[in-house]
């Protein structure tokens, strides 16, 4: 069975069915006859009227604005004194002060609700003392019922029942509230494990162009150099074109394989197990056969390093070479690599063309070396101007215990 809307719409529903409850029994007090004459109501339809407009102010509480909680509670209080004002019979206040308080502490703060409390629980004693005052002690009552220790105790155990409604609303606020700040975490865990998995699906993506870019461009550059002197030399030098032909074959057939690999195992290791001395001597020679010029590599102190270091600088050096080879027309190219204390060095110089930095920025290649070194912790720093070749450096940082290449 479905809740009412009204019984959705509360913070606490079950709240809300008692203070209907609670309500329910002061309507009925107002209805059974008093056992006093002198109790009862002068204007009883004034007092049930009150007692319906209180009842009707719980169907909705206040906005978070404090001028409309004040408002809203004065108004509860007010048609509480109407009722008083209105009957003498006071069978139904204590069912309303404790419906005024559960109120209370639903809408105000702690000090709000003591404040409340404190004009209730005096509001209390001033109706309890009103009617102690009407009373004909001698003619309507036995003696024990208007002794002090009674009336003490009367007004002792209300004061106890707020006081124990104040806590027990406030507990259980609070576990509300605790309950909604771990729903609100639980909600950022997933937004975040959502950030991490399309920020790891985006930096894949851009591992795979980096990886489709190294390897194939370099390959298919090659290519295309071999091709061109080719087709130079076809007339005039046959066999030195035939040569170049021979070449560019092979380096289709390695740039076949760098696609296979990278469509099937973009992961695998392109050092292929050697170490990172001979796999730069391999990009040298291959630099070397096609552009017929010898790069001045040294690599100095090299240690042991992390297969993810050997990899990036293997990537960074091959890129570089690849722009030497397909922009640079340069007549030198120096490698440096070397390793001081915690850091690596490397510095690739060539005398070429040179570019405006500033107008180079989007390329694969150039944000690839940058990505690498950066995702190492390191730094890469390009210094380039038109017509005065192009300097790569690169600091990375090296675990103190490095991985045997």
């Amino acid at each position: 069975m479905k809740r009412s809307t009204l019984a959705q719409n509360h913070p606490f529903p079950f709240l809300l069915y008692l203070e209907w409850g609670l309500l329910a029994i002061a309507l009925l007090g107002e209805f059974l006859p008093s056992p006093l004459p002198r109790l009862r109501d002068r204007f009883p339809l004034i007092n049930l009227l009150s007692l319906i407009g209180f009842g009707l102010m719980g169907l909705r509480l206040p906005t978070p604005q404090s001028t409309r909680k004040v408002a809203y509670t004065a108004l509860e209080i007010g048609f509480i004194v109407i009722a008083a004002a209105a009957g003498k019979n006071p069978r139904m206040f204590p069912f309303l002060y404790v419906v005024l308080v559960i109120r209370s502490c639903l809408i105000f703060k702690t000090p709000g609700q003591l404040a409340v409390i404190g004009i209730t629980y005096s509001l209390f004693l001033l109706m309890l003392a009103r009617f102690v005052r009407r009373l004909d002690i001698t003619a309507d009552l036995p003696r024990q019922i208007h002794s002090r220790p009674f009336i003490f105790n009367f007004a002792l155990l209300l004061g106890l029942v707020l006081i124990l409604v104040l806590l027990l609303i406030n507990a259980l606020i609070t576990e509300r509230q605790s309950r909604e700040k771990l729903a609100i975490a639980n909600d950022q865990l997933r937004q975040y494990a959502l950030r991490v998995e399309n920020l790891a699906m985006a930096q894949e993506r851009s591992r795979i162009a980096r990886e489709i870019h190294d390897s194939l461009g370099h390959a298919l550059t090659g290519l295309n150099l071999q091709m061109e002197g080719a087709l130079k030399l076809w007339q005039s030098h046959p066999e030195q074109a035939h040569q170049f032909l021979q070449e560019a074959k092979h380096l289709g057939s390695t740039a076949l394989q760098e696609v296979r690999r990278s469509v099937s195992a973009m992961r695998s290791d392109p050092l292929q197990g050697k170490s990172l001395s001979e796999a730069i001597a391999t990009l040298v020679q291959d630099f070397q056969r096609t552009t017929t010029l010898q790069p001045d590599c040294h690599l100095q102190n090299l240690r042991p390093l992390p297969h993810e270091i050997s990899t990036a600088v293997y990537r960074i050096v091959q890129e570089a070479l690849n722009n030497t080879r397909k922009y640079a027309n340069a007549t030198t190219v120096k490698i440096d690599l070397q390793t001081i204390a915690s850091h690596l060095h490397l510095t690739i110089q060539d005398n070429g063309n040179g570019f405006q930095i500033s107008e180079n920025q989007t390329g694969f290649g150039l944000q690839g070396m940058r990505e690498r070194a950066i995702a190492l912790g390191g730094n890469l720093q390009i210094d380039s101007q038109p017509g005065q070749g192009c300097c790569i450096t690169v600091n990375l940082p090296i675990p103190i215990q490095g991985v045997t290449l």
